[in-house]
C-alpha cells in the first residue's frame, strides 16, 4: 500500500484552538485528508486523498477565512498581530474600564463619560471594528464549516452589548448603555488570546531546543583533497565530511577515518562521551569533544535522527488519547448549547422572573463570554507537547498521546534477554572443532555472520577478526533459528542453538552455539554475555509499581532461569521461537495491557504484537520501526523514566480536562443567575486557558526519576 504524500504549510494569525479548528474544518470541507493543525508550531499538514488541488488553491482557502500562509520565513509576518490588536483596544477601553471600577470605590475621575455617552461610543467604535474583524470573520467561517467556535460566543456577546447600547444612546436611555461591556469583552478576550499564545510558546521549548541543535554549515572533503564549506542543506548522501575537535557533527554518518570522543548527551541524555573510530556510526548534532573524524554521510535532511525526533515531537499532539475523545465530542456541541443557555437565560429572566430587560441581557451576555471551550481543546495537546518534548530531550522517543496513555496503564512488561537485559557483547569462552581446522571454521562463521545484525553475530565477527570470510553462494538469516548458508557445491551450513542438531547428536551441555554442515557437527562454542549494570535497579523500580515482568527469550532455558533469579523476575520462558513469543504475548494481552522491550530483528513481530513496543537505540532498523517507544541510549533506567513521564503526562491531561469541565459547569450557572458582570466574565474566561497551559508547562519541572 502506497503511503499518502503529506504536504505542509506554515500559517500565521491563529491565536487559539478555535482558530486551529476553523482551518482544519475549512480544509476538510474541500476534501483534503489527514488534516492536522499544530497551533503551537503554526504548521498545517494535509493529504490530497487522490485529488489534485494546487498549493495556490489551498493557500487561497486558508486566507479566505482570515489567516496568512507564510511562504518565506524571512517575509513579514501577519499584518495585524494579536499584540497590536490588544494594545490598540486597551488604549480605547482603559478609560471606560477604570471608570467602571473606580466608581465602586466612590471615585469618579472619568465622570464625564456618563454625561457624554457619545464619547463612550467614539471610544468603543475602534474596538468593536477590531473585534468584528478578529472574531467576526472567524465566527462566520466556523459556522459556515459546521463547527461553531468560541469566537461565535464572543462575537454574539460583544455585538449584542454594542447594538443595545447604540439603541439606548439614540433613545436617550442611560440605563440601556453598556459600551464599556462591549469594549471590555473584546479587549479582555484579546488579552486572553495573547497570554494563551505566549503560554503555548512555552510548551514548545523542547522543539526549539532540538531545532537549535541543527548544524548550519559543514566541511566537505572533495576528491581532490580540497576542503570546502557548504550549507548543511547541501549535504548529499555519500559526501565525505571533515569534523574537527569542538565541531558539531553535521549529519548522520559512518566514520571512515580518524578517532575521537563524541558527546551525545543532547540526544540521548547520556553525559559520558562515546569513543568513535573507523566504522562507528555517528549522529548529526552531537559534538566531537576530542580528535578528528572523516565521516561519510548516510542520512541527510529530514532523514536524519535529529530531524525525525523533531518531527515526532511536533506531530505527537495530533494523536489523541481515548480520554480526549470525550472532550472533543462535548466541544463539537459546546457552542450551540451555550447559545441555547444564553437565549434561555434572557427569556426566563425577562418573561418569567420579571428581571429588567437590560439586566436579563447582561446575564445572557455574561453566559456567552464566560464560557470557554478552548480549555477543553488545549487540555491534551499542550500536555502532550511538553511530555513528549521532555522525554525527547532525555533520549526517549514516544510516538504520540495514545502511546503515553497506554504505557501509563501497562500492567505487564515482557523483555527479550540478549541485548536488552544483558549487554549483548558476547565472548566465546570455549570452543571445540571437528573435521576442520580452527581457521577454516572461523572462515565459515565470518562468511555467514557478515549478513546478520544480531548481537551474537557482532561478537562472532570480533572472534573471527583477521580471518578471510568464506565465499558462500547463498546466506540467509532465519528468525529465531540462526544462519543458513550454501556453498558452491550445494552443501548446507547451519549456525545456531542446539535445536539445529539431530536428536542423536552428542554435545557438550555447556556449549550453546553449533556449526553443522549438512548433518555433520563441525564446531561447538560456549558463549557468555553479562547482565546490564542498570538492569537490576531498573527492574526493581518497575516492580515497585506493581507491574508484572516476564522474560521471553530464544536462549537456553537454564540461562534464562539464572538471569531471572538474579533480577527477581518470577515468570520466564526460554528457547522460544518468534512465533512462540507472539503466542505468549497475545495470550497475556487478552487480560492486561502489555509492553514488549527488545532490540533484535527477531523481536520485531513481538514489538508489534504487544500493546506497546519498546526498542533500544542499538536495535535493528526493523525493530525501531516496529516500536512505539525508542530508548536512544539503550539504558533500561530510561524505561523507568519513560513510564514516569507517561504517567505524569496522563495525570496532567486528566487535571486539565477536570479544570476545563469544572470551570464551565460552575461558571455558566453563576453567570445565568446574574451574579457575574460580563466584563468580569470576559476576564475570567481570558485566564481560564492559562490555567490549563500553565499546568501543562509545569510538566517540565516535575520530578521523574
Amino acid at each position: 500500500m502506497v503511503k499518502e504524500k503529506i504536504y505542509e504549510l506554515k500559517v500565521d494569525g491563529m491565536t487559539c484552538t478555535g482558530c486551529a479548528n476553523s482551518v482544519k474544518k475549512a480544509l476538510e470541507s474541500k476534501g483534503l485528508s489527514n488534516v492536522n493543525v499544530n497551533l503551537a508550531t503554526k504548521e498545517v499538514t494535509y493529504g490530497q486523498a487522490g485529488l489534485s488541488f494546487s498549493e495556490r488553491e489551498i493557500i487561497k482557502w486558508i486566507e479566505q477565512i482570515g489567516y496568512t500562509v507564510i511562504r518565506d520565513e524571512a517575509a513579514p509576518k501577519h499584518k495585524w498581530t494579536i499584540e497590536q490588536k490588544f494594545y490598540i483596544c486597551l488604549l480605547f477601553t482603559l478609560p471606560m474600564i477604570l471608570h467602571h471600577i473606580l466608581m465602586v470605590f466612590g471615585v469618579s475621575p472619568f465622570g464625564f463619560l456618563d454625561d457624554f455617552p457619545w464619547i463612550q461610543l467614539l471610544l468603543t467604535i475602534p474596538v468593536f471594528i477590531i473585534g468584528l474583524l478578529h472574531f467576526g470573520k472567524s465566527a462566520w467561517y466556523s459556522v459556515k464549516n459546521g463547527a461553531a467556535n468560541m469566537d461565535v460566543l464572543i462575537f454574539v456577546g460583544s455585538s449584542a452589548a454594542f447594538i443595545y447600547s447604540v439603541i439606548g444612546l439614540f433613545l436617550n436611555e442611560s440605563n440601556y448603555i453598556f459600551f464599556e461591556t462591549a469594549a471590555s469583552i473584546i479587549t479582555l478576550v484579546l488579552l486572553g488570546n495573547l497570554i494563551e499564545k505566549k503560554a503555548i510558546e512555552q510548551t514548545t521549548t523542547a522543539i526549539e531546543d532540538l531545532t537549535e541543535l541543527q548544524v548550519s554549515k559543514a566541511r566537505k572533503l572533495m576528491p581532490s583533497g580540497t576542503i570546502i564549506v557548504i550549507d548543511a542543506s547541501e549535504i548529499e548522501q555519500g559526501d565525505i565530511l571533515l569534523v574537527n575537535e569542538g565541531d558539531k557533527i553535521p549529519t548522520d554518518g559512518i566514520v571512515k577515518k580518524g578517532n575521537g570522543s563524541v558527546d551525545e548527551s543532547m540526544l540521548t541524555g547520556e553525559s559520558i562521551p562515546v569513543e568513535k573510530g573507523h566504522g562507528s556510526a555517528v549522529v548529526g548534532a552531537t559534538v566531537l569533544q576530542s580528535g578528528s573524524l572523516e565521516i561519510e554521510a548516510t542520512a541527510v535532511g529530514k532523514s536524519t535522527t535529529l530531524s525525525q525526533i523533531i518531527e515526532l515531537v511536533k506531530n505527537a499532539q495530533n494523536d489523541k488519547p481515548e480520554i480526549q475523545r470525550l472532550a472533543d465530542k462535548i466541544s463539537e456541541i459546546f457552542v450551540p448549547v451555550v447559545l441555547g443557555i444564553a437565549l434561555l437565560t434572557l427569556v426566563l429572566s425577562y418573561f418569567v422572573f420579571n428581571i429588567p430587560f437590560q439586566n436579563a441581557l447582561m446575564n445572557s451576555i455574561a453566559v456567552l463570554v464566560i464560557s470557554c471551550p478552548c480549555a477543553m481543546g488545549l487540555a491534551t495537546p499542550t500536555a502532550i507537547m511538553v511530555g513528549v518534548g521532555r522525554a525527547a530531550k532525555n533520549g526517549i522517543l514516544i510516538r504520540g498521546a495514545s502511546t503515553l496513555e497506554e504505557f501509563a496503564q501497562t500492567d505487564t512488561i515482557f523483555y527479550d534477554k540478549t541485548g536488552t537485559l544483558t549487554t549483548g557483547d558476547f565472548e566465546v569462552t570455549a570452543a571445540q572443532f571437528f573435521h576442520e581446522s580452527e581457521a577454516q571454521i572461523k572462515s565459515y562463521i565470518k562468511g555467514m555472520e557478515l549478513h546478520s545484525s544480531h548481537p551474537i553475530a557482532i561478537s562472532l565477527l570480533d572472534y573471527t577478526d583477521g580471518v578471510q570470510a568464506y565465499d558462500f553462494r547463498l546466506v540467509q538469516e532465519q528468525k529465531g533459528r540462526g544462519m543458513v548458508a550454501e556453498d558452491a557445491e550445494g552443501r548446507v551450513y547451519r549456525l545456531g542453538a542446539h535445536r539445529i542438531l539431530k536428536e542423536s547428536t552428542s554435545f557438550d551441555k555447556n556449549h550453546h552455539l553449533f556449526l553443522i554442515r549438512d548433518e555433520e557437527l563441525l564446531a561447538s562454542f560456549a558463549v557468555q554475555d553479562q547482565m546490564k549494570l542498570d538492569a537490576a535497579e531498573s527492574i526493581s523500580a518497575i516492580q515497585k509499581e506493581g507491574i508484572k515482568q516476564v522474560i521471553v527469550s530464544g536462549d537456553k532455558q537454564e540461562k534464562v532461569e539464572e538471569l531471572a533469579a538474579k533480577l527477581g523476575i518470577e515468570t520466564y520462558f526460554g528457547e522460544q521461537l518468534p512465533a512462540q513469543k507472539l503466542e505468549i504475548i497475545a495470550q497475556q494481552s487478552q487480560s492486561s495491557k502489555t509492553a514488549m522491550v527488545g532490540d533484535g530483528i527477531n523481536d520485531a513481530p513481538a514489538l508489534a504484537k504487544a500493546d506497546i513496543g519498546i526498542s533500544l537505540s542499538n536495535a535493528s532498523q526493523v525493530a525501531i520501526q516496529s516500536a512505539d517507544i525508542v530508548l536512544l541510549n539503550g539504558k533500561l533506567e530510561h524505561l523507568v523514566a519513560a513510564r514516569k513521564i507517561s504517567k505524569q503526562t496522563l495525570k496532567t491531561i486528566k487535571q486539565n480536562l477536570f479544570w476545563a469541565f469544572s470551570y464551565n459547569i460552575i461558571a455558566i450557572p453563576i453567570a445565568a443567575l446574574g451574579f457575574l458582570n460580563p466584563m468580569w466574565g470576559a476576564l475570567f474566561m481570558a485566564f481560564s486557558d492559562v490555567v490549563v497551559i500553565g499546568n501543562s508547562w509545569l510538566l517540565n519541572f516535575k520530578k521523574i526519576r
